[in-house]
């Protein structure tokens, strides 16, 4: 598979695996099946697995470092940090704020060392923003766990470009993690430009719409019980019905060049510039070989601007989050 550059340091495979699905949000799955997943992902090349503390909570370390622990060196595990977890609860119930005090950063990165198995996190986030703490304390604290061997690199997620700069100013950040897709593009313009500037890789997650752009979803039913999209205003019965439409267009459009709407999604993000590896999850094989071809789909200038205007996000109805959660993005 390709590789791309995070930052000066981590060449990456040009698509990674968001592995939060196996464990948290979305129901999770059985473990031998998700380990079959995670192996798989390897014999097609993909070698950047993302994780958190707070995926599961923290059964999700757990499951990643256990499934990679053969594969430890072909592989870069990030990881991140920056919530309250509140242990008696699960799934999304288990946050109760963020907290990046130099103090937790340091608790967190120990015991996400343990949980993974490794002796160094290849890519430590900062999972939010804390307005309560200074970034450059947070970043000091993080610098000091590369300092100490602890941490290889660093990264940001859902933060604004004052907040990157701030970061950066202290320690090279790698890579900023932040959602993008054809229906959510708040990284565009100024947080982009940003990280063109610095140098700075850019990881969109649920870069295929939290699965709605595959055509797959058409209404809350099709969801799980315990499945978190339920709560997000995107994925209400009258948005669904509403956004329904614009997801055909998309799939007509692929079926003209004979890929899957999820993979001509994913070729769209993919070409907006070779500093971005997106980390669509998977929990079967199928989806994940599927995300893994759309690496070789290419998109003719014009193709690519057919898609981005024809798929405009004005277009959508509904937010991606609610008040809450929106509230700690883009700081």
């Amino acid at each position: 598979m390709k590789t791309r550059k995070l930052g000066p340091h981590l060449a990456v495979s040009i698509v990674g695996l968001g592995c939060m699905g196996m464990s948290h949000a979305y129901g999770g799955q059985d473990e031998q099946e998700s380990i079959r997943t995670l192996h798989r992902a390897i014999d097609l090349g993909v070698t950047f697995f993302d994780t958190a503390e707070v995926y599961g909570p923290f059964q999700n370390e757990i499951l990643v470092g256990k499934a990679l622990k053969p594969y430890r060196d072909k592989v870069v595990i990030a990881t991140k940090f920056g919530f309250r977890i509140d242990t008696s609860k699960r799934g999304a119930d288990a946050m109760s704020g963020v907290d990046s005090r130099p103090e937790h950063v340091r608790e967190v990165a120990e015991a996400s060392l343990k949980r993974l198995g490794v002796e160094v996190i290849d890519l430590f986030y900062q999972h939010r923003v804390d307005p309560q703490v200074p970034v450059e304390d947070t970043v000091g604290a993080m610098a000091d766990l590369v300092k100490e061997g602890k941490v290889r690199a660093l990264g940001l997620s859902e933060a604004g470009a004052t907040h990157i700069r701030r970061a950066h100013a202290v320690h090279p950040i790698s890579a900023l993690q932040s959602e993008y897709s054809l229906w959510t593009r708040d990284p565009e313009g100024e947080i982009l430009d940003t990280c063109r500037e610095l140098s700075i890789g850019f990881v969109p997650f649920s870069p295929l719409g939290r699965g709605f752009l595959t055509g797959k979803i058409q209404k809350p039913e099709d969801f799980g019980s315990e499945d978190f999209r339920r709560t997000l205003p995107r994925f209400s019965p009258e948005n669904m019905a509403a956004n329904a439409s614009l997801v055909k267009l998309l799939e007509e459009t692929a079926a003209t060049k004979g890929v899957t709407a999820a993979q001509l999604a994913l070729a769209w993000v993919l070409h907006q510039g070779d500093f971005i590896v997106p980390i669509p999850g998977a929990r079967k094989i199928a989806h994940l070989e599927q995300n893994v071809a759309a690496a070789d789909i290419a998109l003719s200038p014009d193709e690519f601007k057919t898609l981005g205007d024809l798929l405009a996000p004005e277009k959508f109805a509904g937010k991606r989050y609610g008040d809450a959660a929106m509230s700690l993005t883009k700081r």
